[in-house]
């Protein structure tokens, strides 16, 4: 059985892969249910074992990275998520934790609303006039879409109300309503266009296109239900932020109620639950906010999401269809995934024909056959989860799934681990379908960065005999890819440009890309920061490895086994000879803060409490919540509290907003390709 910290580590990776699937490429991999349970096993293991827990957790994060195409913006004030409730125990729990923050409260007022499912977006006026569109992105940074913006009919760009402040940012959702994301389908289906899973996804895809001649051209509507940054507070409730949203121009749903209580929340719950089928546009569930805004600064927040408010989720709708078939799949590490072959069946608009069956575990505790009638369920996402077999429909002719003895791609025999539920391919590199995983690792965004390779392209390359290795990658030539089916020469040198390009890189991404086990993205710059020089790295022993913070026995033989493989090695050798470079780092160098105490007091515009301790902590600082003579240094923001009275009288050095992020900024200098720059605030 893993361990806490191995179990933590996977559960990071895998959280980290289905955000970027789900809000970077608008592709999800799995239902919603499948993704809350893998964040809730998460949240609680971190709870038992904090010492595991990292700044960088999926736990603390909103949404993915941001696509590299468009403008990175950062966000005035951060769009963060909410938590969810799935049961009335959790909205009853909800009202309780207000409760006990709010001792003194007799009656909660809470602002209901159904909860669209779509796109999130930042709109920004400066004097009444449309100035800038961003998505929601990592909540920290977002993209700008502002031209994909302006092809919106119903955002309104000029405000002439008089009680309109200088700055305002209006937040909602950007949504497509089911017969515009129908008609759409059916006009790609024609044209060979792209077939979009659900109007969540089509609504995101149309946004995140560079050409906005696209986003023009499909049904995109804007409902409002928020703010960001506002020069001048005009509202004392959310109903009443509503009404002046509406009053301004904004559509809103309509639908959105004033309640009292659990009570009120669950009887909202109930009536749109039985109305959803019958709007003209998707809904996942419902929220509730504290009405009252100041009671809302009262409560506050906790790591990336209010107290004040919580979105209540539908459960997942179910529905019966055939299992025909399954089919064996290998991963990266060989590990084989039964995927199950299903009648086409609509479930919540969306059509799904296969689903994850996870591992024969699973597939004997459920008693899954091929032939039965099997309940899928899905919650937004196209990827369903096989519930269970019905097994009163069992026909006679339903057959057990057989475990496979040999792997589907290469034909190895398979090999299963003590206390592992996975059967794996022991071949690696030399199983094809393991090839292209692996190559599929190192191109990929947070590794090599090739942009423009996608899986399709690859697998034609690997095919083609053209590619075997990474090292492989850096040879082609243009008469290699046009020498490729429906390769022409514009095709050609976009890709062959961004090979090139991704030779300039980082040490942490390089490191990540070459897929050692267990050595993600923040292990990758745990490394880099301890050695400063790959060489080194390559040099290091088993007890070395053992003395990094946050790398165990286990990773630390990963470590070694790779690089004292005399093939890996070689190829790493190739691989380098090809002029890959990245910024020099100091070994051992000690991060810009460690030694140091900082106290908070006030608000920082554009961060929230959590984010600047978590930002604080990943450059070394320890942040103390009380003033004393070892503190060395004070963040002030607005409205600070008696602790700048304290720092004053005890000479404290103080930090504004300006001096905290010019400082971020020399930071990034002094730390090229480990710390993010930030920009555009």
């Amino acid at each position: 059985m893993d361990s806490p910290e191995a179990r933590i580590h996977f559960l990071r990776k895998r959280l980290n892969e289905l955000n970027y699937h789900y809000h970077t490429l608008d592709s999800p991999l799995v239902s919603d249910p499948v993704y809350d349970a893998l964040l809730k096993e998460l949240e609680a293991l971190e709870q038992e074992h904090p010492e595991f827990k990292q700044g960088d957790s999926p736990s603390s994060r909103v949404g993915s990275s941001v696509k590299s195409e468009f403008v990175r913006l950062r966000h005035r004030r951060p769009m963060l998520s909410l938590n969810n409730a799935f049961s009335e125990e959790e909205v009853r729990k909800f009202e309780t934790r207000i409760r006990e923050r709010l001792p003194d409260l007799k009656d909660i007022e809470f602002f209901a609303e159904p909860k669209l499912d779509g796109l999130a977006i930042n709109l920004r006026y400066e004097s009444g006039l449309f100035v800038q569109g961003t998505t929601r992105g990592d909540g920290e940074f977002g993209e700008d879409v502002t031209a994909n913006i302006r092809t919106i009919s119903n955002i309104p760009f000029e405000l002439k109300a008089a009680k309109v402040p200088a700055i305002l940012e209006v937040r909602g959702e950007v949504i497509m309503e089911k017969a515009g994301f129908q008609a759409l389908n059916a006009q790609n289906l024609l044209t060979g266009g792209k077939i979009f899973a659900n109007p969540r996804n089509a609504a995101a895809g149309s946004l995140r296109q560079l050409d906005s001649r696209v986003a023009a051209a499909r049904p995109l509507k804007f409902y409002a239900y928020g703010l960001g940054e506002v020069s001048q507070a005009f509202a004392e409730t959310q109903e009443e932020l509503l009404l002046n949203l509406e009053a301004w121009g904004f559509a809103l749903t309509g639908l959105q109620k004033k309640v009292r209580g659990t009570e009120g929340c669950l009887g909202f719950f109930a009536h749109i639950q039985a109305i959803r089928n019958r709007l003209a546009y998707e809904i996942d569930g419902v929220v509730y906010k504290v009405n009252n805004f100041s009671l809302q600064e009262k409560l506050g927040f906790v790591a990336k999401a209010p107290r004040f408010a919580i979105a209540h989720k539908f459960p997942a709708e179910e529905v019966e269809t055939l299992l025909e078939d399954v089919e064996f799949q290998v991963g990266r590490r060989g590990t084989i995934t039964p995927v199950a072959r299903l009648t086409p069946a609509l479930v919540g608009g969306v059509t799904v024909s296969n689903a994850s069956l996870h591992n024969f575990e699973e597939i004997q505790r459920k008693d899954i056959r091929i032939g039965d009638v099997v309940l899928i369920r899905r919650a937004g996402d196209v990827i369903p989860e096989v519930v269970k077999s019905v097994v009163e429909k069992r026909s006679s002719q339903a057959r057990k799934i057989i475990q496979p003895s040999h792997c589907p791609s290469c034909g190895t025999e398979l090999a299963q681990e003590k206390e592992e539920v996975a059967l794996r391919c022991p071949q690696g590199k030399h199983c094809l379908a393991q090839r292209i995983e692996m190559l599929w690792h190192f191109a990929s965004r947070p590794a090599m960065n090739i942009d423009g390779l996608g899986r399709k392209i690859l697998e034609l390359l690997v095919h083609a005999g053209e590619v075997k290795a990474p090292v492989d990658l850096y040879r082609l030539t243009r008469s290699n890819l046009l020498g490729l089916d429906r390769w022409g020469e514009k095709s050609a040198d976009n890709l062959l440009r961004a090979i090139e390009e991704s030779k300039s890189t980082t040490l942490p991404r390089l490191i990540y890309a070459l897929g050692i086990p267990e050595v993600g993205q923040s292990t990758a710059l745990v490394l880099a920061q301890h050695f400063g020089d790959l060489d080194l790295i390559r040099k290091a022993t088993w007890e070395e490895f053992q003395k990094i913070p946050d790398i165990g026995p286990v990773v630390a033989r990963h470590l070694l086994d790779y690089f004292q493989d005399p093939y890996l090695q070689n190829s790493l050798d190739q691989l380098l000879a090809q002029g890959l470079v990245w910024p020099r780092i100091e070994k051992n160098k000690s991060l810009p803060l460690s030694g140091k105490t900082v106290v908070l007091t006030g608000s920082l515009a554009g961060w929230t409490r959590e984010a600047l301790r978590e930002k604080l902590e990943s450059l070394g600082a320890k942040v103390s919540g009380s003033v004393s003579k070892k503190v060395d240094f004070l963040i002030v923001g607005e409205e600070a509290g008696s602790k700048l009275e304290k720092a004053q009288a005890l000479g404290i050095p103080l930090w504004d907003k300006d001096r905290w992020e010019d400082f971020l900024q020399k930071a990034f200098l002094t730390y090229p390709g480990i710390f993010e720059p930030i920009s555009n605030l």
